[in-house]
């Protein structure tokens, strides 16, 4: 994947990033990436659609190496929680609250509308549950803690990106890191 289609791809990831699927036209995507407009029906022959499914398996694999960024096992699971959280933060910033999860902001707009992507959505939520719960083990935490605290960590991050954008303030991500943090210390002292 190559040149256009991965320019197309790119520009898509980016506009559904900003505005959503359903506030994102096939013009705007094929002038964002600089590309003919006949390319993206060459490369997505579903169209729209199928390059949302694509934008969004791809994206959602991208967040699981940004978590990995953060959550190391040399150090403490409470500082990379904070780190997470502050990272969070500091998008919201420098973006001037533009830009949240892809991934959220399609699934919000497609659960009950379109089937192929709430099935993506859906997928790659699962994949980052059984990729945290993966790691937060490292910690020490049996499986089933870990998978709380993932679940956690996803619902708490995303309904604060949720919030920070509406409300334009880092506050809702400043709360829910210390809500995580918290659940954190709490399974962490459940092992003695």
């Amino acid at each position: 994947m190559t040149g256009t289609k991965d320019r197309i791809m790119a520009a898509g990831a980016e506009l559904f990033r900003q505005g959503g699927y359903a506030g994102t036209g096939v013009k705007q995507i094929v002038e964002a990436a600089g590309a003919p407009f006949g390319s993206l029906y060459h490369f997505f022959p579903g169209g729209k659609e199928q390059l949302g499914e694509e934008v969004v398996r791809s994206s959602g694999m991208q967040y699981i190496a940004l978590f990995d960024l953060f959550v190391k096992p040399e150090a403490g699971l409470v500082e990379c929680i904070e780190a997470f959280f502050a990272a969070g933060v500091t998008s919201l910033l420098e973006t001037d609250y533009v830009e949240g999860c892809p991934i959220a902001t399609v699934a919000l707009e497609v659960a009950t509308t379109n089937e192929t992507l709430r099935q993506a959505t859906a997928d790659v939520f699962t994949a980052w549950i059984d990729a945290g719960t993966e790691r937060l083990e490292k910690f020490g935490l049996p499986p089933e803690s870990a998978r709380t605290l993932t679940i956690t960590l996803i619902t708490s991050l995303e309904g604060a990106f949720v919030l920070a954008r509406s409300m334009r303030s880092p506050e809702p991500m400043a709360v829910a890191g210390t809500a995580v943090v918290d659940v954190a210390r709490r399974l962490l002292a459940e092992l003695g």
